[in-house]
């Protein structure tokens, strides 16, 4: 056993990325350069904007705020290493390495699910109980969300992290991902890995699953409470603000399930590829947009940003 150590903590793995066709490398290096450098961009912009803006300190712009940071942290995790790794005949990383990436991926990931039901839940208050929307959404009790989606995404992580850490790789060490990820690590290993499979359909259950199906039943209260709405215009911005969220909850919870709630036998490397692109960059690209564009107070706060003039609540 001892030799078996030695063997995995000595040789690194080897990422083989998106395709390890030379002729697609090129390409594929100025399309994800494009994502990453947009959503870099997208989401830091918004965070800057939210933390100069006085007018933009109301609870759901503090949780997008955190969230923005959490998918900015998310791409740079594994990105910079996947377009490094496309103009380079280098595509090794170190035990250690892939260990450390992991702890973000996982850390970041988890706590995008719980800031995204936060998210859901201050748009259920809004919408369902207005006139409590100051009391139940204080600064207390968003702080409290946010720093408990932090606080369990780093707790999910770690535990992750030290079973991870026991498992031998005494076959192959390349990896058919374009970033260190648990399937394909999984498939690697030479240890018993059920009791990590096992934790994954039960603990990774709750931090992935719940969040979604609390997100799901906010949004089914929320459109029985738009169908009582009296203006048609109320309906429509309500529906309006609702639909660009679950546009990004369904991306990101669909493909997430689907990538990691199978059983290892069964995980396919170039579908899980493809589903983990759409949570770990397409995603995270989506947000600003979808958050920006179609707020005006953002809006509003961007331009101010640029122009160096200071918004305030009153002009919002």
């Amino acid at each position: 056993m001892d030799a078996v150590n030695e063997t995995s903590e000595g040789a690194p793995f080897i990422l083989l990325g998106l395709t390890t066709s030379p002729g697609q490398q090129g390409p594929l290096f100025v399309v994800f350069l494009v994502l990453y450098v947009a959503g870099i961009l997208g989401n830091g912009l918004i965070v800057a904007a939210i933390q100069a803006s006085s007018a933009l300190h109301a609870p759901m712009y503090f949780l997008l705020a955190h969230l923005s940071f959490a998918d900015l942290c998310f791409t740079s995790v594994t990105v910079p290493k996947m377009l490094a790794n496309l103009i380079s005949h280098d595509r090794s990383i170190s035990l250690a390495g892939c260990l450390t990436q992991m702890y973000f991926f996982f850390a970041l990931g988890v706590t995008d699910s719980c800031l995204l039901a936060a998210m859901a839940y201050d748009r259920y208050v809004a919408i369902r109980h207005p006139l409590h929307y100051a009391t139940r959404m204080s600064r207390a009790t968003c702080t409290a969300l946010v720093g408990t989606a932090w606080l369990v995404s780093h707790v999910h992580s770690l535990l992750h992290i030290l079973l991870m850490a026991r498992l031998s790789f005494c076959a192959s060490h390349q990896v058919p991902h374009f970033f260190c990820d648990h399937q394909p690590l999984l498939r690697l290993s030479c240890s018993d890995t059920r009791h990590i499979q096992l934790l994954i359909f039960t603990e990774g259950a709750a931090v992935v699953v719940t969040p979604f199906l609390l997100i799901l039943a906010s949004y089914a209260a929320i459109a029985a409470a738009v169908l009582h709405l009296p203006s048609a215009s109320g309906r429509l911005r309500a529906v309006s603000t609702c639909t660009s969220h679950l546009a990004v909850v369904g991306l990101f919870y669909g493909t997430v399930i689907a990538v990691y709630f199978q059983p290892t036998s069964q995980y396919k490397a170039e579908q899980g590829c493809v589903a983990t692109v759409m949570y770990t960059v397409v995603t995270p690209m989506l947000n600003p947009v979808i958050y920006s564009l179609r707020n005006r107070d953002m809006q509003g706060a961007l331009r101010a940003l640029f122009t160096g003039r200071r918004i305030s609540a009153s002009d919002s």
